[in-house]
């Protein structure tokens, strides 16, 4: 009863001076609103990130020219190690291997009438749909007789059909890749920027033999150099033999002895990983940053507790003649500065929901707002009205009740 009854008279004494409380609960709102909104901006793009590499399929393995060093980061991304030959053996000699897809990328000018736009040119086999689960949404993916002969055909991402063609019709039509015109079989489906490789909507795919022949790729040696090999096994229990092997036969096709290869074999749980890290970091910064506002909100209390001491000195002289002891001065304006930062807190909370809300009507990403980030806020925002309250509090309590009813 006396809890109650002191947060009865916290919240008679704050709306005494209804401004004043409410500029001081300012601070505390936009903290806590910033936390609970970046938290879950921050948590929205981390989940829309896995979803989108973890749409792949989880037993995609990638082969990449340069050897990693600790920490994810290749420092040999521009080496020219890999070649057709490299992909062939893998596809012949590994077993539990569902499908090999090598891949040879660059940068294009892809041009159609008044229109254009520079993007990915991925050189590639039929088997790439399989391996990296994607498909046409219109036409067709080019066949192995395509790939074979060396056609001028392509695939656009939608991204690229879109930017070129606007609402014209796209499926055999033809466009210019570095002036070269090639005959438009297919729309590939949305996939976004999911893997390596960053947005595959925005990429134009094309037979790999047509990729060689005409936007080079020879190999010092006379092979055929590709910049990725996309390898699918057979199930997600197979990956790790999988990658063993293709270390193990790829060392031994370039005759590395010591360990020092100069080629990275990668599976979507290092990607997840990689990305999961960076993603988290984030997050954490963003809620760093937004607690910040929560110290300043707490700085703001603290003020306006000990103006409120100054104003209620007489008060609190009267109290303790009256037989109030120090404990209950001090759980008194405590109890007020709590309740600051709760009123706070929950508006806060309120305003940072419809903040995530709105991103989710944006169609960026779904923001997700979690009862972890939610309760982070509301506990950080009670501590800093408990952390910031305990000075005027005591400076209250401590106040010698003849020199308080004295007090002018």
């Amino acid at each position: 009863m006396n809890l109650i009854e002191n947060v009865r008279i916290a919240l008679r004494a704050l709306t005494a001076n209804k401004l004043r409380a409410t500029l001081t609960m300012l601070g505390i709102i936009i903290g806590v609103m910033s936390v609970v909104a970046l938290l879950s901006i921050g948590q929205g793009a981390q989940a829309s990130i896995t979803g989108q590499i973890q749409s792949i399929g989880s037993n995609l393995i990638y082969v990449t020219p340069g050897q990693l060093r600790e920490g994810g980061i290749n420092t040999g991304i521009a080496s020219a190690t890999l070649t057709l030959a490299d992909a062939e053996a893998i596809a012949e000699a590994v077993p539990d291997i569902a499908a090999v897809a090598p891949e040879y990328s660059r940068n294009a000018q892809v041009v159609y009438r008044e229109q254009n736009t520079n993007t990915r040119i991925i050189g590639t086999t039929p088997a790439y749909m399989m391996v990296r689960n994607v498909y046409p949404a219109q036409g067709m993916f080019f066949s192995p007789s395509d790939n074979a002969l060396a056609r001028r055909v392509a695939v656009l991402g939608p991204d690229v059909a879109q930017d070129l063609f606007g609402e014209r019709p796209v499926i055999g039509a033809t466009i210019k890749i570095d002036r070269i015109p090639f005959h438009v079989v297919g729309i590939m489906e949305s996939k976004g920027g999911s893997g390596p490789g960053g947005n595959q909507d925005a990429n134009v795919y094309i037979p790999i033999n047509t990729a060689h022949r005409y936007f080079g790729g020879r190999a010092a040696s006379g092979g055929r150099l590709v910049t990725t090999i996309n390898v699918s096994a057979v199930s997600e229990e197979k990956v790790d033999a999988v990658i063993d092997d293709i270390i193990w036969l790829l060392r031994r096709r370039h005759n590395i002895r010591n360990d020092q290869d100069d080629f990275s074999v990668l599976s979507q749980k290092d990607i997840l990983n990689v990305a999961g890290q960076v993603t988290g970091i984030l997050t954490v910064f963003l809620g760093a940053i937004a607690g910040i506002s929560l110290l300043v909100g707490g700085i703001g209390i603290m003020n306006i507790m000990l103006v409120s001491v100054t104003e209620r000195t007489r008060e609190i002289g009267l109290r303790k003649a009256v037989g109030a002891q120090e404990r209950d001065i001090l759980i008194q304006f405590l109890i007020e500065a709590i309740t600051l930062s709760v009123l706070g807190g929950l508006l806060g909370i309120l305003l940072g929901v419809g903040i995530a809300q709105l991103v989710n009507l944006s169609g960026l990403f779904t923001a997700v707002v979690t009862s972890s980030s939610v309760l982070l806020a509301v506990s950080f925002a009670m501590l800093v009205g408990l952390f910031f309250g305990i000075y005027p509090a005591r400076r209250a309590a401590m106040l010698n009740p003849i020199d308080a009813l004295r007090y002018e």
